[in-house]
């Protein structure tokens, strides 16, 4: 059968750098890569299937374009794969706008939001035929097998007789050794490594790619869904099949990998026989993961080191106790301290720091101690995002025992907590004590760690505008009115009109605004990018050595 898999992107996710093609004509993203529907079309065509990507990132591939390929071509199943809640008005959307064009074809939506808001989904969203839930891999193989009659395929929530029926959950696959490569070749996009889009800034322009070696996290903090979504369970690959990987992206001209696993640092054996195979391999490839300060995986920092690792990023969210408590990250700010210092000390070139703040009981003197705790943590980057609610997360029930929000209506919504939570800091004194926190951050950097910001600083100067970096230096000193540069907007920004660069806003809108808003976006978007491209020719033809 013909397959074609969808990857709904929230823009704000992912952007378009003004030189947008690689050397072999691909469009370049910065973002990473949609690994969800590469995996999925790896196990269709090894199982004999036809299967076609497309990612919404791609301006060569719009909605449009898409919407009449579908009618040309004819496929048997459309799946549209999103991650979160920001995702879902988009992928709304298109939904509706295929199923307009084509009202035969089957309709499939698939990940994590979809996954835990299975049924409610369903009976929002009518014209999708399936949601799927969970692993796909095994899942779209049966379902293709039993498209009329879903009846036995566990894990697909789907309509019959005008009632909603969630079949049975299909029992969790641990061997994950069984699935192949994800397909990155069939897609014509690369992606540019960057921190995280809190720190808008460009790592290296090596051909870069994600890789999963496990899923789950057993952890349960109260902002993440991620437990709910994994049953509690973490799951591994075996050392042997990441190395393989490993091997076969090397071959394949990559530089870079970063692991999108939850929780990397789980197991020592395992992450010991992984860097031990890198090595023996000979594989050079640069890769960073992501983990908790309390893994007692620490001693193998050395090994990661040696092995290529070169980014390891660690969710540490506040400096202070009361609130990590609060968060329930069992953890406490010595482990922290003791993490953060082990990987500089190993040799990890870039160790990243996510914090929170705006979090319930917060008070503006525990933000100072988040700020002045950062800044003695010998840190590489960081990044300071408000906090914001899921559905499906611990502090969402909490939040709907205490009247904050009403599960029928606001399901599909997430909000900043600063919005609904009366214990919480209201949003101008959240921003005004960050802003302020930066400035001291950023001072206490260069005056305590000049070698360590120098470094860093050369680093993104090889890829980046003068301009650029210097305003990320310089923007907490700026006051309230600067507004971004043109990479910071391209990175970071959902451009909608009215709501512009609220995604939270977003999702709260009226279906019957939502298509007018989301073209709004598509056109204010083009326009800075235009405008973008616009600037950086002009810059270069500036640069250009006269003789």
């Amino acid at each position: 059968m013909k397959v074609f898999l969808i990857h709904v992107r929230d823009p704000q996710f992912y952007a378009l750098p003004a030189k947008t093609r690689a050397k072999n004509g691909n469009i370049r993203v910065m973002g990473f890569p949609p690994i969800g529907i590469m995996s999925l079309s790896a196990v269709l065509k090894r199982a004999g299937h036809e299967c076609v990507m497309f990612d919404q990132a791609n301006p060569d591939t719009p909605n449009e374009f898409i919407v009449e390929e579908i009618k040309r071509q004819e496929p048997a199943l459309v799946g549209l794969s999103f991650l979160s809640t920001t995702s879902y008005p988009y992928a709304k959307i298109l939904a509706r706008q295929i199923r307009a064009s084509s009202p035969k074809v089957k309709l499939a939506f698939g990940g994590v939001f979809a996954s835990l808001n299975a049924p409610l989904v369903k009976m929002q969203c009518p014209e999708v035929d399936f949601v799927c839930r969970g692993d796909g891999e095994q899942l779209l193989l049966d379902l293709l097998e039993r498209l009329d009659d879903p009846t036995d395929v566990p894990s697909v929530t789907w309509m019959k007789d005008g009632q909603v029926v969630n079949n049975p959950n299909r029992k969790t696959e641990r061997n994950l050794d069984q699935w192949p490569f994800p397909d990155r070749e069939s897609l014509p996009l690369d992606f540019i490594e960057s921190m995280p889009l809190d720190v808008p800034a460009v790592l290296s322009m090596e051909r870069f790619t994600t890789m999963q070696t496990s899923r789950g996290c057993p952890w349960s903090c109260v902002f993440c869904d991620i437990p709910i979504f994994n049953e509690g369970k973490w799951r591994s690959r075996s050392p042997q099949h990441v190395v393989e990987e490993f091997k076969h992206l090397q071959k394949l001209g990559y530089g870079a990998v970063y692991f999108v696993d939850d929780h990397f640092l789980l197991q020592p054996k395992r992450i010991e026989a992984i860097c031990t195979g890198l090595n023996e391999a000979e594989v050079t490839i640069q890769w960073g993961c992501e983990g908790r300060v309390d893994s007692v995986a620490q001693h193998l920092f050395p090994a990661m080191a040696k092995a290529h690792c070169r980014t390891l990023m660690f969710g540490l969210e506040s400096g202070s106790q009361k609130m990590l408590d609060r968060l329930r990250k069992e953890q406490t700010l010595a482990e922290v301290e003791t993490a953060v210092t082990n990987a500089k000390q190993a040799g990890i070139e870039i160790v990243h720091g996510f914090f929170v703040v705006g979090l319930p009981d917060e008070t503006i003197d525990d933000m100072k101690s988040t700020f002045d705790f950062a800044a003695r943590l010998p840190l590489d980057t960081f990044g300071f995002n408000r906090l914001c609610v899921y559905r499906g997360t611990p502090l969402w029930q909490e939040y709907v025992k205490r009247g904050l929000l009403d599960e029928a209506t606001d399901w599909y919504k997430y909000f900043k907590c600063s919005a609904i939570d009366p214990t919480c800091l209201p949003g101008e004194v959240i921003n005004d004590v960050r802003r302020a926190g930066l400035r001291r951050l950023f001072i206490y950097k260069l005056m305590h760690y000049p070698l360590q910001t120098f470094r860093l600083l050369r680093r993104f100067l090889r890829y980046m505008p003068v301009r650029d970096v210097a305003y990320l230096l310089m923007k907490p000193f700026l006051g309230k009115k600067s507004g971004a540069t043109k990479s910071e907007v391209l990175s970071r920004a959902v451009e909608h009109g009215q709501l512009k660069d609220d995604a939270a806003m977003l999702t709260q809108i009226s279906d019957e605004r939502l298509d007018h808003v989301l073209q709004e976006s598509r056109a204010e978007r083009l326009r800075i990018q235009q405008e973008a491209m616009g600037l950086h020719d002009c810059s270069e033809h500036a640069a250009t050595p006269t003789h």
